[in-house]
């Protein structure tokens, strides 16, 4: 970035840092910046610092929360027998937007993919099991994406799960093969998990 200030090109850097922005976009987003006033860059810096320092992972389901137990696991209302397990938190917000969902979450962390060196240790699943063992759960649902990380997954947590004698179930395939659930829509989602079927289902496809 030839001929244009270092400030600038240092704050370029940082934002085109972020994943999905390019460099053009960085720079859209620092001269955006540079109108604002600096009470509103100094509320826009804060709140970032905010989630940098207040935000955990919920001692139950792993999920972000601004408490050591989220919402949903606090929540009487939700259903304490039904488990949702998806990749990451970005597939909770999806889900909750449907409105169809009622249960708790457990998130992963990621999938199972031995080509980029993720294995079953370094996903959230020992914690998983744990909670099936322990607390009265009844219904296994497993939302992870049409992928062949995805369904690599969810067989491995079927073979695990299968000797609690639970019901293990999987999302409808709404879902595109190959589609992840963030970027899917609310109604096909919605409908997705409302018809979810048994695991074992999918396993004579």
């Amino acid at each position: 970035m030839p001929n244009i200030s270092r400030w600038i090109e240092e704050a370029t850097d940082q934002v085109a840092s972020l994943p999905g922005i390019g460099r053009k976009t960085a720079l859209r987003l620092v001269l955006h910046l540079i109108k604002k006033s600096p009470e509103e860059v100094t509320r826009f810096t804060q709140a970032i610092q905010n989630v940098k320092e207040h935000i955990k992972a919920c001692q139950e389901c792993h999920q972000l929360s601004d408490d050591a137990v989220c919402e949903v696991c606090k929540n009487p209302m939700r259903n304490q027998q039904l488990i949702c397990v998806v990749q990451d938190f970005r597939d909770v917000l999806a889900i909750e937007q449907t409105g169809q969902f009622n249960g708790l979450y457990h998130v992963l962390g990621g999938l199972i993919s031995p080509m980029d060196g993720v294995s079953p240790s370094d996903l959230n699943i020992a914690t998983l099991l744990e909670r099936v063992e322990k607390k009265n759960v009844q219904e296994v649902l497993l939302a992870l994406n049409a992928t062949m990380e995805g369904e690599t997954t969810s067989f491995y947590l079927y073979r695990k799960i299968s000797p609690f004698q639970i019901k293990i179930s999987n999302i409808a395939r709404g879902v595109a093969v190959g589609g992840e659930l963030e970027y899917t829509d609310e109604v096909t989602l919605g409908r997705s998990i409302l018809n979810r079927t048994p695991y074992e289902m999918t396993l004579n496809r």
